[in-house]
């Protein structure tokens, strides 16, 4: 929803000087529009959402085929003597939950291979490489160099691509662990990288290393809620020659998923300072004697996630180390750099990992961490720490997200002095309220849901200005994840086109969490 806020009632607008919140040292002038006016502005971007929505649910009408006696290779036919069958791509699309004619037994002719291909683009858009535009030659600007400086407010293009499609790569982790929370490995997880110029090279694992009480091991509990080690994330990298000559350098990804069982909320709430160097429970019998402000602390649970290992499972951290100095070595010689991304639990996370693999070897490559509804993780010494190393921290915070403002101060024991926490790096800060599809009154689920924050990225231009009205990002799965908080007449409209919000199964490119509106470009 547009703020509309309390201008002046005269007829001249007011000239204002806008200083950046996010760039203190730049400034424009900008106009001071009228509440008519911002009205007129909410209600052409809901116009604009609201079309896009009905171009991409709305069935269209089929195209006849123009050219029948040429066959095309690039889409499997079905056989002619079994009209009910649909090609491969069809099936693993799942089109027929968002497109409802095709429930429908269709002559052979109906669609043509180009109107195949032209819905398996509309619905997916795994295939291009987002963002589009060559950054090889500012490449290290994107990735922190200065702090994001300029980049931020107005956002630019080029980095708001690269923001959601980070974020994409965590809504895949989210997928693969429910897609099988159970599974102590990685070989039958569903796990499809939102975008194709990457490759999996490694599964990722975070342990805990508390004991949860009997009343925790109810009969009936899924193993998966109480299991000690759990899939967290992978360890990602880019593969592909033309997206290696895009970007400027060959990119490795550590992606890392928020909290998911009953071990890693019991981590959260421990959020007692340990000495960062000293870690586990050792830390606990140190901590009184090293209350000084200068040494890097960190909360303990996030810590224990990080540094606990089980006999059949390593530790997060020395999974990470292993794998980013083994592919240092692969590619030794050529142009890397190393992004670490993870949403809540996991963007607290992130920030350990970084810590670590900044220094794990001679020569590192550029360390940037983004994160979104990240919570405080350490001290104030633990983020000049990672400023000290170089590593570059950009923090996209909803407005109304309490994640992103916890733990505020150290929980005191007896004999121990109260600290404080201390957020790093530079912040990007959106709010649900500029949104013209959330609700005003929308909870706090939905400001830290993942899908929310990539909306909202994807729709900020900057601070004060309207949500963008050529927002690429589809409302698909925002509707489906966070149905009671989007507005009425968007949820209204997506029922008039038999789309359900509630169907438990998503199509293939809902999965990855990036379904585009046909605006996408």
């Amino acid at each position: 929803m547009l703020v509309t806020m309390a201008l002046s009632h005269t007829a001249t607008p007011a000239l204002t000087r806008h200083v950046s919140p996010l760039n203190p040292n730049s400034s424009r002038n900008t106009f001071r529009t009228t509440t008519a006016s911002t009205a007129t502005t909410s209600t052409t971007c809901i116009k604009t959402h609201l079309s896009n929505l009905d171009k991409l649910l709305k069935p269209s009408q089929p195209k006849l085929d123009q050219n029948p006696t040429v066959p095309n290779m690039d889409v499997k036919q079905p056989p002619h003597n079994d009209p009910e069958k649909t090609p491969y791509m069809l099936h693993a699309l799942n089109l027929s939950s968002l497109l409802p004619f095709l429930h429908k037994t269709a002559p052979s002719d109906e669609m043509s291979p180009r109107s195949l291909r032209h819905l398996q683009r509309l619905l997916s858009d795994t295939s291009r490489p987002s963002p589009k535009n060559s950054i090889a030659s500012r490449w290290h600007m994107y990735h922190g160099q200065s702090n994001w400086y300029g980049l931020l407010d107005p956002l630019d293009e080029n980095l708001r691509r690269e923001l959601v499609r980070y974020g994409d790569f965590v809504q895949s982790a989210y997928h693969a662990f429910h897609s099988m929370p159970s599974s102590p490995s990685s070989r039958n997880r569903h796990l499809i990288l939102p975008d194709r110029s990457y490759r999996t090279t490694r599964s990722l694992y975070a342990t805990s290393s508390i004991t949860l009480p009997d009343w925790a091991h109810r009969p009936g509990t899924p193993d998966w809620v109480t299991q000690r080690s759990s899939w967290i994330g992978y360890v990602a990298v880019c593969d592909s020659d033309r997206e290696i000559a895009r970007m400027g350098r060959r990119d490795i990804t550590i992606v890392l998923r928020g909290t998911a069982t009953c071990h890693e909320w019991f981590e959260n709430l421990r959020a007692s300072l340990t000495p960062l160097e000293e870690g586990g429970e050792e830390g606990e019998e140190t901590q009184q004697s090293n209350n000084t402000s200068h040494v890097p602390k960190v909360a303990r649970g996030f810590l224990s996630l990080y540094k606990s290992a089980t006999e059949e499972v390593k530790s997060l951290s020395s999974s990470v180390i292993e794998e980013v100095k083994r592919l240092m070595e692969l590619y030794k010689g050529k142009e890397l750099s190393i992004t670490v991304v993870g949403h809540s639990l996991g963007a607290a996370l992130a920030l350990l990992v970084a810590d670590e693999v900044s220094a794990c070897a001679p020569h590192v490559p550029p360390v940037a961490v983004v994160s979104f509804g990240g919570p405080k993780v350490g001290n104030q010494a633990f983020a000049e720490r990672l400023e000290n190393k170089g590593v570059k921290v950009l923090r996209v915070v909803n407005e109304g997200d309490v994640i992103t403002r916890v733990p505020g101060i150290e929980i005191p024991r007896i004999g121990h002095v109260r600290e404080g926490y201390a957020h790093v790096g530079v912040e990007l800060k959106v709010d649900s309220k500029a949104s013209p599809c959330l609700r005003s009154d929308a909870g706090p689920a939905c400001s830290h849901d993942l899908e929310a924050y990539l909306h909202l990225v994807d729709g900020f231009a900057g601070t004060g200005q309207p949500f963008r009205c050529d927002a690429k990002r589809s409302i698909a799965r925002l509707l489906r994840h966070q149905r009671t908080s989007v507005k009425e007449i968007y949820v209204n409209r997506a029922h008039d086109l038999e789309f359900d919000p509630t169907a438990a199964v998503m199509n293939r490119a809902e999965s990855f969490g990036c379904a585009p509106s046909p605006s996408y470009r």
